[in-house]
This record gives C-alpha cells, structure tokens and sequence, in this order.
C-alpha cells in the first residue's frame, strides 16, 4: 500500500469469527466522527488561548501537540495500539489549532475555505472510488506508494536544510512553480483517501477485527490532516499573490 498507516498484509490480520467484533462501516464512520470531534475540541481550545492573549501557552500547546502526536503516530504504525488513536487525536488537534490560529490572523477567512477544500477533496475522492472511476489496483498503488515517497523525501530535505539556512528554491513562494507544486502534492495527498477507503471496504468483507475501525479511522485521520494542511499552505500563496 502506498500509505504507510495502512500497509498491512492479510496474513498479519488477527482473524475473528464472533459478528459483533468484526469491524462494520457504521463502525468505522462513527470512530472516525468521533476523532474528529476530539481534533476539532483540542483545536479550538488553542485557537481560543492564542485569541486571548496567551501566546506562550498556545505556542507550547502546538508545538507538544506537533511532537508528541508524532511519536505517539509512529508508535500507532508500527505497534497497531488503537488505544492511542484518541491521543494523537488531541494532540494534532493542538498542533492545528495553532497553526490555523497562525494563518487566519495573516490571512482572514483562510480557514475556512481550507476546511471546505479538505472536505472537496474527500467527498470527490468518496465519489471516483465508488463509481469505480479510480481502481484500488496493483499498479495505483505502486505509483502513489512512489509519488507519496517522493514528496516526503523533498519536504525531510527541505526540513533539513532550514536548519542550515537552506531551502528547496521555489516551492514554498508564491511562484507558478510553488502553486504547481502545492497543487500536485494536494492531489497525491487525496489519492491516498483511496488506498484509505479500500482498506475499509477489504476489512469490512474479509472480516478484520473490529479494532482495526479504529485503525482505519487513524489512517483516515492522518491523510485529512495532510490535506488541510497542503490545501491551506495553497489557498496562502494565492492570497500572496494578490
């Protein structure tokens, strides 16, 4: 699979035959509401301490949300504990709500057009895999496993090189060159819904353990995230050019 949160083989499924605990769709679509409910909770409440004047306490909020919710992220991946998911979900949700807090002050009204653009994308995605426009085959996930990869190595590079005082040239201005670049990355990071949504249809009809909802809402959760994020560093250099 070409999203690392979801790459699990069959043969690592711990198998069930009790129907009340495999996972179901409802499920999954519940957990996932839920999770965004807690994001958008923690969120709000550093949006809200930064509009009150409490900076320093905003920034540390964001910037632990930022730390802490990736190791607790990786520790998800590679150990599959469900139980964490509701952590990382708060601790992105303070991790966002600093950096919207950040964009909506420079950019008035941004947010909310980021929000709308996220939920675009998911709800377009949703309606391409369904109809079946877009296949979950082989050979997608091969070259979206290659793109994702691909983006992730120029944005560690660029990571890297601010601390040196070096920057990858363009892709972060508001060149035709960084919109182009924004634009590709927002459309790989919504090709992954794909990769998201057929790990919820295959565990539904090969019967995963209903534990793996919640895997699935954490996969889910992380390539959103992605989104928002990419979509509101897009709808900045539009402003930028204005």
């Amino acid at each position: 699979m070409s999203n690392p949160v979801l790459n699990i083989n069959n043969d690592q499924i711990e198998r069930t035959v009790n129907a009340n605990e495999i996972m179901t769709i409802n499920g999954t679509l519940s957990i996932t509401a839920f999770m965004g409910l807690i994001l958008v909770m923690s969120a709000w409440f550093v949006w809200s301490r930064l509009a009150l004047g409490y900076t320093d306490l905003g920034t540390m909020l964001m910037s632990a949300g930022g730390i802490v919710g990736f190791i607790v992220g990786m520790i998800i991946i590679f150990t599959r504990n469900t139980f964490l998911v509701p952590v990382y979900a708060v601790c992105e949700g303070f991790l966002l709500g600093g950096i919207s807090a950040t964009f909506e002050q420079a950019y008035p009204g941004i947010v909310t057009q980021a929000v709308a653009g996220t939920f675009a994308a998911f709800f377009s995605m949703l309606i391409l895999y369904k109809s079946g426009i877009i296949k979950c085959s082989d050979k997608f996930r091969s070259v979206l496993f290659i793109s994702t990869l691909s983006v992730a190595v120029v944005y560690l590079v660029n990571f890297i090189g601010s601390f040196f005082g070096y920057n990858i040239p363009l892709i972060n201005t508001a060149s035709n060159f960084g919109i182009i670049f924004s634009l590709i990355v927002i459309l790989i990071a919504s090709f992954n819904l794909i990769i998201d949504f057929d790990f919820v249809e295959r565990g539904v009809a090969q019967m995963f353990p209903k534990k793996y909802e919640w895997y699935a809402a954490f996969g889910l959760m992380v390539t959103l995230i992605w989104i928002y994020l990419e979509v509101l560093k897009l709808l900045a250099k539009l402003n930028d050019r204005k």
